[in-house]
Order: structure tokens, then sequence, then C-alpha cells
């Protein structure tokens, strides 16, 4: 089988796809279909957590499946029932609502913060949600609308009113915004992975949580990329004193499968109600158990060793021929390079060691598990990339 034509051929043009055709992996490690191997440093955007067909992942999901693989939110189960409480018992969150991506858990974020508003104001007076410029929240029609790159906003319209952008880099734009507009949260990336994996500062962040007290409003933060280990935090937020109302997460949690979070704290957590939202996959019992996994081994052990990974490719590309600098955080690091990125990642592949892009950066995301081994020799190559 020619899989490249067959796709080319039915599946929907929406996506810009590299020419290769992968078949098998085992953790950082992938094969193509003509047997060559690539180090593997994007995880499938931050999804793979352990990488390809981890033995423990596999077994976990694999047994599930053996047991019951579906039944709808009608009834309960105990991979749902073990993986929220996992993830309220290391947060401190109260309530979590399942679905399947990071899009779906950023809708219900939304949802509910106006349904929290609703309830508080009597109406629906207060609806405005604040993103950030340079932000990105997803595809569906209200996570488009709520991110903040106008280069979205083209051709799918008309886009769902209720959304102001803020600039991370002008905090006094936040207060103006909550002060002009009834508003009913912030939405907020600590890292805005696909706008350019750019941190957000430290003053910024203590500016968003003095007009959040000051207005009154909900602090809802979008850890679809960031959350799960890959800061060097089992939260992104976890790197800021920070606690926000309302936690979105997706792609590593799942470690392969899709699943989608929603973490609702104090404040928020009886906002919903029976029949006032829904998701027929939300808490997929199999989906559940990958989980399970991925997030029961994300240790401090695990932490140190993100952060470790993570400072040396920051000290070996700091300074280096065709680096002009390095952002982001854990093993969620953009390179702004001399070169083009699209002309470093088509070297790199050539060389086998997939990278992706992030605006006019090299994005790197491997595995949280990959062996330094396999990590010093992807960045010499990728060192010897940049500087050509």
């Amino acid at each position: 089988m020619d899989i490249k034509t067959t796709m080319d051929t039915y599946v929907a043009a929406s996506y810009g796809r590299f020419p290769l055709s992968l078949v098998s992996g085992k953790g950082a490690c992938l094969q193509d279909d003509c047997g060559n191997e690539y180090i593997d440093l994007g995880s499938g955007i931050a999804v793979n957590s352990f990488g390809a067909s981890d033995e423990q992942w596999v077994a976990a999901v694999t047994a599930q499946l053996a047991t019951l693989q579906h039944v709808s939110n009608l009834y309960y189960t105990e991979p749902c029932a073990k993986l929220a409480e996992l993830l309220c018992t290391r947060t401190g969150m109260k309530k979590v609502f399942f679905s399947n991506s990071g899009a779906e858990a950023n809708e219900c974020a939304i949802k509910a913060a106006r349904r929290w508003a609703f309830q508080k104001y009597g109406d629906e007076s207060h609806a405005t949600v604040i993103t950030l410029k340079n932000s990105f929240h997803g595809r569906t029609m209200a996570t488009l609308s709520a991110t903040g790159q106008d280069h979205f906003h083209t051709e799918f319209g008309p886009f769902l009113p209720g959304f102001v952008y803020a600039d991370p880099a002008s905090p006094d734009e936040l207060e103006r915004l909550a002060a002009e507009n009834a508003c009913c949260a912030i939405m907020f990336e600590v890292v805005q992975g696909e706008g350019g994996v750019n941190p957000l500062s430290e003053e910024f962040v203590a500016r968003m949580k003095a007009v959040a007290e000051k207005y009154d409003l909900l602090l809802i933060c979008d850890e679809v990329q960031t959350g799960n280990g890959r800061t060097g935090q089992l939260y992104g937020y976890m790197n800021y004193d920070l606690s926000p109302d309302i936690v979105s997460t997706a792609k590593g949690l799942g470690g392969g499968l899709p699943i989608g979070a929603t973490m609702l704290g104090e404040r928020c957590e009886k906002v919903f109600t029976p029949g006032s939202h829904g998701s027929t996959f939300g808490g997929n019992p199999v989906c559940c158990a990958g989980a399970l996994n991925v997030l029961s081994r994300i240790d401090d052990a695990m932490l140190a060793e993100i952060r470790a990974k993570s400072e040396y490719i920051i000290s070996t590309l700091t300074g280096a021929k065709g680096v002009k600098f390095i952002s982001g955080m854990g093993l969620m690091l953009g390179i702004e390079s001399e070169r083009p990125a699209g002309d470093v990642i088509k070297g790199c592949m050539e060389r086998g060691v997939l990278v992706i892009s992030a605006k006019t950066k090299v994005r790197l995301l491997p595995p949280l598990n990959i062996t330094m081994q396999q990590l010093e020799k992807a960045v010499s190559i990728l060192k010897e990339e940049l500087a050509k």
C-alpha cells in the first residue's frame, strides 16, 4: 500500500504533512515504511508522553480494552473514578469533566465560566472572556474565537462574540479590558505553545491575579500542551505563584489516546448539573486507563529528570552558532534560529531526527522519558543543522 498516495487521495487536505510515513516505534525511536529510524523530538505534538509502544501504558490500555471498552456516562466506571480522584488530589481541584480533546476541554472551561457568571448575576450580562494575544485554544468555533491570533479569524466567520484580547506584554491593557467589559474570566496559557513557545512573565501573571481579584473574574489556565509534566512541573501553572479556578488539559494526559479534562476549583465546582453539559465518549474507560498510567508515573523523580534534560538542551544550544535565543520551559522549548525553521526541520529529518515548528521557531517536545543517550545524539545533529 502506498500510504502517502492513499491518504492524499481520500483524507481531507487540511494538513501540510511531512513526506514521511511512520509505521512503528519504541520509546523515542520511530520507524518509517522504508525501515529508516528517527529520534522523535515531537512526540505527536506533546501527546506521546512516554513515546511509542510504552510497555506499561500498552498493558494498562490492553487490560481495560479486554474488560470493557465503553458504556457512556449513564453508568459509573472504575477508571474514570480513579482518574478524576488522582487529578483532584494532585492539583487541589474539586471536580473534573472529561471530554475527548483539548478543544473540547477548553469549550467546557468557557461554558463553565459563563454558567458561573449566569448563576452569579442571574443573566448573561457578564459573559465576556479575556484571552491573550498570540494564544491558541483550539479549532472549534468557540475556541477559535477565543484564540488571540487574527489569521485564525478569517474564512470561517461569523465568529462568536464575547472574547477580547489582551497583550501579555502590556499588563495595563489587561486591566483596561476588564474595566471596559462585563467579564467572567481571564483565559491563558502559561507558555503559549502554538504562538511560539512563549512563557508569560512573572510580572504579567501577578497583574493577572490582581485584576481577577479586583473584578471578581475566574482564572482559566489552558494546560492542553503545557500539562502533565511537560514544563517540568505536573502542570505549567505550578511554575508560578498561581491557583487557577479552572484548568483544562489533554494531549499528554492520554499518552496517545484522545482524552481531555476540565478541572474545576472550589469557586465553580458546582456549576454543572445533570443535563447542563455532556460528552458521549468523555471518561471512556480505555482512555482513562491510559491516562491513569501516565499520570501515576509522573512523580517528583521524573519531573526532576525533565528539568535536568531541559537544562541540558538549553545549555548546549544557548550561544551556539545559528541560535538567536531559546524560549519555553521543561521539555517544551522553542529555538529562534538564523536559518529558516523549515530548513532546519528538513535537514534534521534527513539525518534521522524529527523536530517540529511553532511560528518561526524550531519546537522541541520530546517524550518525557527520552534517554540521555538519545537526547544527546539528537541535540548534536540539531546543533549542526542550526549552524549551517
